[in-house]
């Protein structure tokens, strides 16, 4: 794989796969189990990072930026889960005042305890898996929580004291649950947090849903739905006082992602966990999927990593474009050459772009168009 440089990093993500039960679209790497995982779950993150540090190639900051608790469902590891987590990394790293600490919920599992918790281990900000407010929708999805419960989590975190607060909600749903999506985001609105994110419902073949679509007893939404809805949720949100910085992304001034934000601006980033991936400017590398078997190498050798890739020029340059591209910084002309405008200007008259103070940056409509413009800026002739 030839020789790897030393990367320090102050971003770092965590995995925590455990759920009570599978999403009927989820293609995450989770395990169905609810029982109690912590003591297994920072154990083995222990054994990788012992590892990773043995190594050296991905050095973690003795100043952490940006720490990231995704999952699956971090809060089923319950109130001591961020302690843990704290004791693994070190607490030391984690005394930055700029810190941004998010960990991922589910409002069923939010308690009064467990927000407490956390908050006082060094968690400042959540990110909380809504997803819809519709009681047929969150049953069909096959969430455990019903339409109160969002709104009942919501309180409990602002009771403790975190304020900065992200709420997930799903669009582009088949058309024959009815959901009504204005409806979801009003409701959304009117739990007055600073962060809201956007996903657009995937199809993956590999889960209940992809195999429901190929049997014929589920259809994907229309195009033109998908389209509507996520031009609906950028007026309304846009008209609430959100400020629309990323594809899917929206906050109140000051609440953007910092951690995000340091995928997008193509920082270095530790990842921890099984699926995790780790990144350097002309490297990345992924931890084994399944949890069963990231724990007999997190606790035996350690080394959890089992497949990686250098980035050539070429795969660089197209990353580039595609993160610039799907936040509101956009692209510097400076940094396209002249076949790339042109292709820019077209962009312009379709609507899809705008020019302005020497960057372009997507419109709501180009951003539906994410990936196929990006393929065609990055294809542009050189010349």
């Amino acid at each position: 794989m030839g020789t790897l440089n030393k990367v320090t990093v102050s971003s770092i993500y965590v995995h925590a796969p455990f759920c009570s039960r599978r999403c009927f679209y989820c293609d995450f790497a989770v395990e169905v189990n609810s029982s109690d995982n912590l003591s297994a779950w920072t154990r083995a993150l222990s054994g990788e990072l012992t590892a990773v540090e043995r190594e050296g190639v991905f050095a973690m900051s003795e100043a952490i930026k940006t720490l990231y608790v995704g999952g699956g469902t971090p809060s089923l590891l319950g109130p001591q889960a961020m302690k843990g987590l704290a004791e693994v990394i070190g607490y030391s790293r984690l005394e930055d005042p700029e810190l941004e600490w998010t960990a991922e919920a589910n409002p069923e599992t939010v308690t009064h305890d467990l927000v407490e918790s956390w908050y006082n281990t060094g968690v400042n900000r959540m990110s909380l898996g809504v997803q819809s407010f519709d009681t047929k929708v969150l049953t069909w999805m096959g969430r455990l929580h019903g339409p109160d419960g969002a709104v009942q989590a919501v309180n409990a975190i602002k009771e403790v004291g975190i304020c900065n607060l992200s709420v997930d909600l799903v669009f582009g749903l088949p058309s024959r649950l009815k959901r009504c999506w204005r409806t979801d985001l009003f409701k959304v609105l009117e739990l007055d947090v600073p962060h809201i994110s956007l996903y657009g419902l995937s199809i993956e073949p590999d889960t209940p849903l992809g195999r429901s679509v190929r049997d014929g007893s589920e259809f994907p939404v229309d195009e033109g739905q998908y389209r509507d809805e996520y031009l609906t949720a950028v007026e309304l949100l846009r008209a609430a006082g959100y400020q629309h910085y990323e594809v899917s992304s929206f906050s109140h001034p000051g609440f953007a992602s910092r951690h995000n934000s340091a995928y997008w601006d193509g920082s270095p980033y530790l990842g921890l966990g099984n699926s995790a991936h780790s990144y350097s400017e002309s490297y990345r590398r992924w931890n084994v999927r399944d949890w069963g078997a990231y724990n007999v190498l997190a606790t035996g050798t350690g080394i959890t990593w089992g497949e990686g890739e250098h980035l050539d020029l070429a795969s660089r340059s197209l990353e580039r474009l595609w993160l610039g591209l799907r936040t509101a910084s956009g692209l510097q002309l400076k940094d396209l050459d002249d076949p790339q405008r042109v292709i820019l200007e077209s962009w312009v008259q379709e609507g899809w772009g705008v020019l302005e103070d020497g960057r372009v940056r997507l419109t709501a409509e180009g951003w539906l168009l994410l990936d196929r413009l990006t393929l065609e800026l990055d294809g542009a002739p050189v010349g």
